[in-house]
């Protein structure tokens, strides 16, 4: 016999759902409170873009301007924080556009690097730039998407396809509805994101009000990002 705790079959199953549920929020808990992450910028974007892709077709290297943003964001923590005080370059933990945050960031420090790596049939693994102990593995999107939320002060968002959609109209969610404090959301590619989603659309019909097109910032190039991100975080 075995205990229950033990039993890989159990823990498995169906009616452990709630514990491994739980143990994806404590687990993150214990091992953030441990390596002192506290706050973070979080970047959103495509897994599948990577250095010199023109893949959005907007001549735009997002990937190359990830990079720069990680960079003078990591630089400009590193130079105004505390140690313990220092927001994190925080991102879904995989390859494109995580991975060009992370490694301009790393440029700096790679101490500032923080994953949410979630378990994908393809595509996602962790990117190279983000030290071991702040990868995060996580199995269902909910409690990543709990633990983004949790940590994240600001976020910036480049082009992305269903999994960014996702993640940006919870956001807007739960801001809209007051269930998460208000922060700086960045929409990062103004062509892209216009085309894609119509918040004005949405506005004219009265399906959203009017102030909720303020929830977001349009951008279109690093230096303008940096200011916004910069000037609305302490």
């Amino acid at each position: 016999m075995s205990k229950a705790f033990e039993d890989a079959a159990f823990m498995h199953g169906e009616d452990a759902r709630p514990l491994r549920i739980l143990a994806e929020y404590l687990e993150p808990k214990q091992r953030l409170r441990d390596n002192r992450i506290e706050r973070a910028i979080t970047f959103w974007g495509s897994a599948r873009i990577q250095a010199g892709d023109d893949r959005v077709g907007d001549g735009r290297d997002y990937y190359g301007m990830a990079s720069d943003l990680g960079k003078r964001l990591a630089e400009w923590t590193m130079h105004t924080h505390d140690s313990g005080q220092r927001y994190h370059v925080l991102t879904g933990g995989g390859p494109g556009i995580m991975e060009a945050a992370h490694a301009g960031a790393a440029e700096v420090n790679a101490r500032l690097n923080v994953g949410f790596n979630i378990s994908l049939p393809f595509e996602q693994r962790a990117n190279p730039y983000i030290p071991d102990d702040q990868v995060f593995e996580f199995h269902y999107f909910f409690t990543r998407k709990f633990w983004f939320l949790n940590l994240s002060a600001a976020l910036v968002i480049f082009p992305g396809g269903f999994g960014t959609l996702d993640e940006l109209f919870e956001l807007l969610t739960l801001t809209q509805t007051g269930k998460t404090h208000a922060r700086p959301i960045v929409l990062f590619g103004e062509s892209y994101w216009r085309e894609v989603i119509n918040l004005e659309a949405l506005a004219r019909q009265a399906l959203i009000a009017t102030k909720d097109l303020e929830l977001v910032r349009h951008v279109d190039c690093v230096d303008r990002a940096f200011d916004i991100l910069t000037h609305s975080l302490q």
